[in-house]
């Protein structure tokens, strides 16, 4: 089934926050720190400038409480006169004009005054803890994971009878969303109520968070999303940052105010994926089998904690890998700096954990002389063995599918030593990697989520699909669509997935973390089968709807105190091969062949699917090789597309994608989830290549240039 809002979209038909209106609407622009930490004393404005022509708002104006509801509520919408600024770019005022350029006037005329603290920059100076930043010892959040051993002297007892055991230290880069649309919302007051429209990818995040900040009642905020051009994580949260400025300055102004950020403005303010540090340990006997796995992980969560508790998690519960192991310890650690906050990014966690255990066992092959791709295959978990958490995997385990089907197609290796065109010294390498990826939220988030999906007939004979999921380019109003359709026994023409605004939808939970398909899917697919089990009893002419609410998979139970049980209903597993050409005169790395193949249960649109896991693999590629963020003292240095570089078309090699289906037996026709598992992969298999063409290890990313030039004297 062709995508259904793809016309709208490749014709410009469709409306982007920035294509809309309000009578009268102004815009907005944001007055920021230009200091990593310290104590805001005052706000000047500028006595010369015609302040007439414009509003000011600031902390004073926000009518609830000053801070943005997630996790925990420790990041203010806007900085306070006496409170503490926490990063470069924070928001400390806002502006509206009749114009975005004479907002953009008044926000320079706007003089915060900040009295400089110690800022801390680095996850070492963090742990210190010689300036606190949060709490006593500046840890927004750990996590423990134990198997097979019940304190830390047992744990080494195993590793000391180990035959041989590789250590390594990791570290993988921040990294940014680069979504075609930058952010951008609107908000506008009418009747008492606050009604805001905007690029997101949970319109019940930003529901949650307007309520306090707003003071008002759940039916005085609407929240709808627009049209949205991208989000992998970068709008799950930090919409409600921006829902927060456009309000506030609605209600000042007595009219609708808009802001769109600039690229620059967008890059240097919000979420990155976080930076990582992950020391790890591998024991084996003198077969190689693994004894013990050893694991600590510390990122950067930036000034505020946002999603870092979610994220770190991920990471640790991914990190011993799809590998049999008795023995395991893992740590986890995210901790406060002066950079601005770190967020959601696709995979969130899992790619930082992944990139150090398929380094771990890239150089347990090359101690051992075994084939890498043979060594995976032969550790790797199947269905009955258990996982981290003591999870037992019982079904939709495509360790054996996935591996054949890349072995299928991999063929020889590339020729080490060549030449190039102009007869350039060239080497070349091939990396592989085996990792899975839980699907849905962890452990017993589903539960508490509780998200709920609508079924309708209408009262005009046609079908709605009713729920908060939003469609950020990965092709949910198609897929849901296709769902509602087969499930119900009607054309896919008669089916309306209705626009995510909270008066209209129920709360089917945040559009994250691969289980939109999967679990809104399922409680489509359920709902319209209940749905088509009443109409032949209704009456005609009326509304005839069925709700459906999420319930966990029999037997999944999971210990949030002691990390333990299942953590996910189910995982995806994925093998990924890629081969490398390095140029020895510019030391550039590049891409010539990247396989995937991925266990997605049920492609219930193939063509979706793949886009979806080939646009994943290369935003892995590109953090692999290109992207890399550079803070100096707290600010993005390279906050502009020129510098802060993504693959493009004319970087992207050739992908392979090969589509696995071990069936899931609660997901809607046996899909599970596909929109993160692709980017946890291939950076792993980037080093692991990279290390095979020159003979030395490459245990951080990105891999640039500098960094191979800076190898040479080890190349072999």
């Amino acid at each position: 089934m062709p995508r259904i809002d793809g016309v709208a979209k490749v014709t410009g038909r469709a409306r982007y926050l920035d294509d809309l209106d309000a009578p009268g609407v102004w815009y907005g622009a944001t007055v920021r720190s230009t200091v990593a930490h310290g104590v805001l004393e005052a706000i000047d404005l500028d006595p010369g400038f015609d302040w007439s022509r414009v509003v000011v708002a600031t902390a004073a104006d926000v009518p609830g409480q000053n801070y943005i509801a997630l996790i925990e509520n420790d990041q203010p919408a806007l900085v306070a006169v006496g409170k503490p600024v926490m990063h470069v770019d924070e928001a400390i005022a806002l502006v509206a004009a009749p114009t975005k350029e004479l907002a953009m006037a008044a926000a320079k005329a706007v003089r915060p005054r900040v009295r400089g603290l110690p800022a801390v920059f680095s996850v070492e100076d963090s742990l210190a803890a010689n300036e606190k930043l949060y709490g006593t010892d500046n840890v927004f959040k750990q996590f423990m994971i134990r198997k097979g051993h019940a304190s830390d002297a047992d744990f080494e007892a195993v590793i000391a009878k180990a035959a041989h055991v590789i250590e390594g230290t990791y570290y993988t880069s921040p990294q940014e969303q680069m979504y075609i649309e930058p952010q951008a919302m609107m908000a506008e007051w009418r009747d008492g109520r606050c009604h805001i429209v905007g690029s997101m990818q949970c319109p019940y995040y930003v529901h949650k968070a307007m309520k306090p900040l707003l003071g008002l009642g759940a039916e005085d905020v609407v929240i709808t999303q627009s049209v949205t051009g991208g989000g992998f994580g970068g709008k799950e949260e930090y919409p409600s940052m921006l829902a927060a400025h456009v309000a506030v300055l609605a209600k000042k102004a007595g009219r609708a105010v808009k802001i769109v950020y600039d690229r620059d403005e967008d890059i240097a303010a919000t979420t990155k994926r976080h930076p990582a540090y992950t020391r790890h340990r591998l024991a084996v006997d003198q077969r190689g089998d693994v004894l013990a796995i050893d694991v600590d992980c510390v990122m950067d969560g930036g000034a505020y904690l946002t999603l870092s508790p979610v994220v770190l998690s991920r990471g640790v519960l991914h990190a011993a890998g799809p590998y049999r192991c008795p023995v395991v310890r893992v740590r986890g650690r995210v901790v406060a700096t002066n950079h601005p906050p770190h967020g959601a990014f696709r995979g969130f966690g899992a790619p930082q954990t992944t990139f150090a255990y398929e380094r771990q066992i890239e150089k347990l092959a090359i101690h051992l002389g075994e084939d890498p791709l043979q060594l995976r295959k032969r550790l790797a978990l199947r269905k009955g063995d258990t996982t981290a958490t003591g999870q037992e995997l019982g079904f939709s385990v495509g360790t054996d599918e996935v591996i054949a089907a890349v072995e299928r197609v991999a063929g020889p290796p590339p020729v080490r030593e060549g030449t190039g065109p102009n007869g350039e010294p060239l080497r070349r390498g091939r990396g592989y990697v085996f990792y899975f990826h839980g699907a849905g939220f962890t452990g017993s988030g589903e539960s508490r989520l509780a998200g709920r999906a609508t079924v309708a007939r209408t009262t005009s004979g046609r079908y709605e699909v009713r729920s908060s999921s939003t469609d950020i380019g990965q092709g949910a109003i198609t897929i849901f669509t296709q769902i509602a359709s087969q499930a119900l026994g009607v054309d896919a023409s008669l089916i309306d997935v209705i626009d995510p605004t909270t008066s209209l939808v129920p709360d089917s939970g945040p559009t994250v973390a691969s289980r939109t398909c999967m679990v809104v899917g399922g409680l489509v697919e359920r709902a319209a089968k209940e749905l088509r089990e009443k109409l032949p009893s209704a009456p005609a002419g009326e509304e005839v709807a069925v709700t459906m609410q999420y319930e966990p998979p029999p037997g999944i139970h999971f210990d949030d105190a002691t990390y333990t049980g299942a953590a996910y209903p189910c995982f995806g597993w994925a093998c990924c091969l890629v081969d490398v050409t390095v140029d020895l005169d510019t030391y550039e790395a590049r891409v010539d062949r990247c396989v995937q193949a991925i266990d997605v249960g049920k492609a219930i649109n193939p063509v979706i699917v793949k886009g979806q896991i080939e646009g994943g693999t290369l935003q892995a590629l590109g953090w692999a090789l290109l992207e890399n963020i550079v803070y100096r003292e707290g600010k993005v240095a390279n906050a502009n597309m020129t510098n802060c570089i993504v693959p493009t078309f004319a970087d992207a090699p050739d992908l392979e994608t090969i589509l696995v289906e071990v069936p899931y037996p609660f997901g809607p026709s046996g899909a599970k989830g596909v929109g993160e598992i692709p980017m946890d992969g291939p950076a792993a298999a980037v080093a692991n290549a990279v290390g095979d063409a020159l003979g030395c290890a490459f245990d951080g990313i990105p891999i640039l240039p500098e960094v191979i030039a800076a190898s040479r004297a080890r190349w072999s």
